[in-house]
C-alpha cells in the first residue's frame, strides 16, 4: 500500500531547486559578479576621486567579499599619555563599503560606517539588501555608493541640532527644547 505523501514530493524538489540555485550562484561570483564589482566601483572611484581601494577577501571560497574601502587617516584628535608629553594620535577608519558572497551564494551589501578607534565603538556593519547574482548591476552599485556616501557624509557632519522625535510626536523635554508638539 502506498503512502500518502501530500506536498512532501513538492517541498523536497523546491528544496533541491534551492540547492542548485546555490550551486549556479557560487559559480557566477568568480565568473561575473567579482569582475563587475572590480570594474564599477574602479570607475566610481576615479569618476567621484575618492580616495579608495577595490580590496578582495578570498581566505574562505565561496564566501570571498569585495570591499570599497576608504582607508585609514589620523583623526585630528590625540591623547595625551599620563604627564609623559607624549601623545597618541587616535586613528580614524573611513568607512567601507561591502559585497559579502553568502553561503547560499547570494550577495549581501553592506556599509561600514566610520568610526575612530579609542573613542566609542564602532557600529556593526549595516545590511543595504541581499541580492541574487543575476539582480546586481552598475545601478544598484551606483545606488548602493549614494547609500554608502550618504552614510558617511551624515556621519562626518553629524551634530544634534536636529530635533530627536519620539513615539509621542512630540520633541523630548530637556535644554533647547521646549515640549511643543512637531508636525510629522
Amino acid at each position: 500500500m502506498a503512502i500518502d505523501l501530500g506536498t512532501l514530493l513538492v517541498k523536497a524538489n523546491a528544496y533541491k531547486h534551492v540547492l542548485q540555485n546555490t550551486e549556479d550562484y557560487r559559480h557566477q561570483w568568480p565568473a561575473t559578479i567579482k569582475p563587475l564589482l572590480k570594474e564599477s566601483l574602479d570607475e566610481i572611484i576615479a569618476a567621484a576621486e575618492l580616495k579608495a581601494d577595490v580590496k578582495f577577501q578570498e581566505n574562505i571560497e565561496n564566501l570571498e567579499a569585495v570591499i570599497l574601502d576608504l582607508g585609514k587617516s589620523s583623526s585630528g584628535i590625540s591623547e595625551s599619555l599620563e604627564d609623559s608629553g607624549v601623545k597618541r594620535t587616535m586613528v580614524k577608519n573611513n568607512g567601507a563599503l561591502i559585497y559579502q558572497q553568502l553561503f547560499n551564494g547570494k550577495i549581501m551589501v553592506m556599509l561600514m560606517s566610520p568610526y575612530i578607534e579609542g573613542y566609542g565603538d564602532p557600529k556593526p556593519p549595516k545590511t543595504i539588501e541581499i541580492l541574487r547574482p543575476d539582480e546586481l548591476n552598475k545601478s544598484f552599485i551606483i545606488r548602493h555608493m549614494e547609500l554608502f556616501l550618504k552614510d558617511i557624509t551624515e556621519w562626518e557632519d553629524f551634530d544634534d541640532d536636529q530635533p530627536v522625535k519620539n513615539n509621542t510626536g512630540f520633541n523630548p523635554i530637556g535644554f533647547h527644547n521646549n515640549g511643543v508638539q512637531t508636525e510629522e
